[in-house]
């Protein structure tokens, strides 16, 4: 279990840099474009790879969750059958 909040851990600092490096292309604002519409096409393929990059992130980092979950739940269901399994002293 602690390798997988390692894995965790790597996969949401790797999600926060790949977010954090894209350009913004919603134009917050309208800062940034200066009206010159040549500028909204430069640098295509380095948008494309981190976009993909942050989708195979993401998807890495629904589906560690995912497994996480379902370890702690079973673990927790074994221990609770431990616990019933016990007997009570009075």
């Amino acid at each position: 279990m602690n390798t997988l909040l390692i894995i965790q851990i790597f996969i949401t600092l790797a999600l926060i840099g790949a977010i954090l490096l894209q350009r913004s292309e919603g134009g917050a604002l309208g800062m940034g474009s200066g009206g010159n519409s040549s500028s909204m096409f430069t640098a295509r393929g380095s948008a494309n790879l981190l976009t993909r990059v942050t989708a195979v992130l993401a998807a890495l980092f629904m589906g560690n969750c995912l497994i996480m979950t379902v370890i702690t739940s079973h673990s927790i269901k074994n221990e609770t059958k431990v616990v019933s399994q016990t007997p009570s002293q009075s």
